[in-house]
């Protein structure tokens, strides 16, 4: 078992273990439980001296996730990039997850590989969250396990001219990014208020501060996921429930290479924003993951006019789309 499940650091007992015995990748590994705080007590004596140094450890368990809301959080668009960072995020945090997603395959990889690293509990069901009623499918998946803690994470991201979407392409961009997250979110409400306590995760995106060209229907939705996550966070605040809206720029998943195929400036990995975004529950309703892409927000919304900047980024989009 990780030491991280156990603590989410390193008491002074077991420093000679794993001074031996750890990996070179830094995934610390050892059965020995470290307690919340350790206190250690070293005595030199140079010259007749005696010098006595009393040093304290305080370790903030990674359980806490799991007292704060609950034993299983659900991750809807699991099966890879951000959506599986999120849940190795959780259960290294303690937590057991249930993973949504289509691909049947990843899901069950995924799942064997959090059981395996993390000693919690995973399970999968594959669901296409375009299709009717997903919040029917999703009672019927998690039977008498009330999940305590939802990140809505699947999207679908069309690139192009909008005039060059079908219909049916559109709808599923609605079904998928806004009344999926309506339906996942209002379905698992009643429990975390009948409890007082809970959190919601809605991923949103820097595309969402203004028109976007090249993916209009999308930005327009992840624009829709930011302001529904903040009035969330004042309405179920005062429940006990922690709602936070997190907007990334770009994020280096296999989904993003496939639709634009370059790294940009700002681009961050999967594990730093799911954790920067797990880290923000509780803190406020938003969160934008890195500081370049802070400072970029702040550029955007406050500094910016907002017509040169709808061109500046037409013109970026149509050179990668």
């Amino acid at each position: 078992m990780a030491l991280r499940q156990e603590c989410g650091g390193v008491c002074p007992a077991s420093m000679a273990a794993l001074n031996t015995s750890s990996p070179r990748d830094g995934s610390m590994r050892n059965s020995r439980r470290c307690p919340p705080s350790s206190r250690v007590t070293r005595t030199f004596r140079p010259g007749g001296f005696e010098l006595v140094f009393v040093i304290s450890v305080t370790v903030r368990p990674v359980s806490d996730f799991r007292k704060r809301y609950g034993a299983w959080a659900l991750v809807a668009g699991a099966s890879e990039g951000l959506g599986a960072a999120f849940a190795e995020q959780l259960a290294e945090r303690g937590m057991n997850v249930l993973l949504l997603a289509r691909r049947e395959e990843l899901l069950a990889e995924l799942a064997g590989r959090l059981n395996a690293d993390y000693g919690i509990e995973a399970r999968w069901q594959v669901l296409d969250l375009s299709d009717p009623d997903p919040a029917s499918r999703l009672e019927a998946f998690c039977g008498d396990i009330s999940p305590g803690l939802l990140v809505y994470n699947a999207a679908l991201i069309p690139t192009g001219p909008f005039v060059e979407m079908t219909q049916d392409t559109l709808e599923r961009i609605a079904r998928v990014n806004v009344l999926g997250p309506l339906a996942l979110t209002r379905a698992l409400l009643d429990p975390m208020r009948s409890r007082g306590r809970g959190a919601v995760v809605l991923m949103s995106s820097m595309s969402g501060i203004q028109g976007w060209p090249g993916i209009a229907a999308y930005a327009a939705t992840k624009a829709f996921n930011t302001t529904l996550g903040e009035a969330l966070w004042y309405e179920l605040g005062e429940e006990g429930i922690d709602v936070v809206v997190s907007c990334p720029a770009a994020i280096s998943t296999p989904a993003y290479f496939r639709n634009f195929g370059r790294r940009v400036p700002g681009m961050l990995t999967p594990e730093t924003v799911a954790r920067a975004t797990l880290d923000a529950l509780g803190k406020g309703p938003k969160v934008v993951p890195g500081l370049i892409n802070r400072i970029g927000w702040q550029l955007m919304t406050r500094l910016l006019p907002r017509k040169p900047l709808i061109r500046a980024m037409g013109r970026t989009m149509k050179k990668v789309v």
